[in-house]
Formats: structure tokens, sequence, C-alpha cells
């Protein structure tokens, strides 16, 4: 079965997500001296917001949380998603994750090549991600950051299934470490009219993020089907599994693919509703193990998840 990875913003949200039923988290770390020192403009990890629970931003939250994951064996991996770097900040970069892997954060998210290049070359000895900022373009690119030892690939956002499938194909079939590369896609929240790789807006306090500048998009539909449409629903609280994303209806084809992880993003959204949307997935992906069919697939999910209609933003058409 498919993994779930959930959004972490906050140590205190770790033990209810994990009894929601995530097998492991992505979180940021940005120290208070960073964002002292650089502001927002020389981002550590592109969230540098402090005024609600985006990412963690003191070393005692993670020493806190290395005791809880070693309690609960779900592990985190902790994101430096920042395009690129100033050469002053490599070593600063450095010393961070040195004292993070001394409390057993052993795994990285990392957009930046640089940082990938420079970590190997200093040797040290930790699982590098890599992040769907970084925007991989092909099976090529996959084969030439390989080179530095990948343990992930997390595909971007604006990836097609026949894209996912010949990148997964080429890794699997290299033989060595290679067969053994983790592939992640994007599955619920925050679908983003941009690509990563090439957005350089800032997420802060200070000024809006250019994410969530009102836009409207539609995929294209046969008009019968809008006809039949039901008119999505949501709770009391004003929750909708999958309102600014959605992939569910894709996991037959994702898993198909080769996909091993899925990217349930949440960082700052409501407790609550991440712990329904990993309830959620939960459910979805034991119907995907108990159904045969991808029909018989989507119209058990739907009956179950979606009884009054979704949200019609979906990650994969």
């Amino acid at each position: 079965m498919m993994k779930i990875t959930a959004g972490l913003g906050s140590a205190d949200e770790y033990i209810r997500f994990v009894e929601a039923g995530a097998d492991e988290f992505f979180s940021g770390f940005v120290p208070y001296s960073w964002t002292e020192k650089y502001g927002t403009v020389m981002p550590l990890n592109r969230r540098e917001v402090l005024c609600y629970h985006v990412q963690l931003g003191a070393f005692s939250e993670l020493e806190i949380l290395s005791e809880m994951i070693r309690k609960y064996k779900k592990p985190v991996h902790l994101t430096f998603n920042s395009l690129y770097y100033i050469p002053q900040q490599y070593p600063e970069i450095v010393e961070i994750i040195e004292n993070c892997m001394k409390l057993g954060f052993m795994s990285y998210i990392i957009a930046d090549p640089a940082l990938i290049v420079y970590l190997r070359e200093k040797g040290i000895p930790c699982e590098i991600h890599m992040s769907g900022e970084m925007g991989e373009i092909n099976r090529r690119t996959v084969e030439v950051f390989q080179r530095l030892d990948l343990k992930r690939v997390i595909f971007h956002r604006k990836n097609s299934f026949e894209d996912m499938q010949s990148v997964i194909c080429s890794e699997r079939t290299a033989g060595g470490r290679r067969a053994e590369t983790e592939f992640e896609a994007f599955v619920l929240n925050e679908m983003c009219q941009f690509t990563g790789a090439f957005c350089n807006s800032l997420h802060c306090d200070e000024l809006g993020h250019l994410c969530r500048v009102p836009y409207w998009t539609e995929p294209v539909r046969d008009e019968s089907e809008d006809e039949d449409a039901t008119v999505p629903k949501y709770d009391d609280n004003g929750y909708l599994c999958g309102a600014t994303g959605c992939g569910l209806c894709a996991l037959y084809r994702l898993r198909d693919a080769g996909i091993t992880h899925l990217k349930l993003v949440g960082r700052g959204n409501y407790t609550d509703f991440m712990e329904k949307d990993i309830r959620n997935l939960k459910t979805a992906l034991e119907i995907l193990e108990n159904t045969d069919t991808e029909a018989a697939f989507r119209t058990e999910m739907k009956k179950q998840i979606f009884p009054y209609g979704c949200s019609g933003n979906c990650y994969y058409l």
C-alpha cells in the first residue's frame, strides 16, 4: 500500500496525525537565528511564516519531536526548499543539518541542486529527497541526480501519469540502489497554478502569497458530465476533502505508475481539517486495496468520501 506523507506545522500535531493514520511527515525547520540574520528575502525554506504554525522554529521543538518519533516510529523529513542560496549560507546549512542529525533527523527534502552537491562533497551521510520544487523534467534529470544517491524523488505538481511512469520504469530497470528509489506524488491540497521550480514569490507574513491570488480553472469536460454533476457540500465546519486540490480519483493510476508515497500538503492548515484529510486518504487507500478495477474504486471512493460531490479541483485529469 502507498504510504501517506503528511505536512506537519507543529510538534503538537504529531501524535494526533499519527493516530489518524499518517505513515510519515515532512516539516520545515527555520531557526530564529537564520530569520534574524537573513529575514524573509533570503529564505531557508521559502515558508518564512511566524504568525501561525507552518514549520518548526526552535531547536527545543526538534528535541521534543525527536522523542515522539522514537516512541511512535513515524519519521519526519525536514525541508530546505529554497531554490538557491548564497555561498556563505551553505556551511551554515550544513551545521544546521548536522545538529538535526544528532537528534535522529536523517532525511532532508532539498530543492537546490547545488546544496545536494555540497552535502555530498562534505560527506554528510543524510538521506536526500529531491524536492518537488526542483521540478524534474524527465528521466534524464533524475539519472543525473541519482549520481548523488537520492533516496526519493518527489514529482512536482504538473506531471502526467506517463511522465511519472517513464521516470519510475527507468529507475526500476537500472538496477543497483537506483532500483530502490522511492517516488512521491501530490495527492491532496494546495494545487497551484505555478510550477514551484519557476516560482520566485515569497511566502511570509509581510506579503500575500502569490499562489493565494484568486484564479479560476476548469477542466475540460463533456457537457453531459456537467448535467449529472453533484454540487459539493461542505460540512458544518467548512470542510470539504480536497477543496484546494485533490488527486484521490487518480490513486489507482498512481499505484500502477509505481508511486510509493503520497504527499498530503497542509502545513499551516487547520489541524482538524488535516486530521480529516489523513483519515479520508487512509479510507481511500483501503478502498483501493479492496477493489479490482479503477471504475469500482472510483465509485466506492466517491460514495464514501464525496457523497455530495467533490471540489472538482483535480490534480490529475
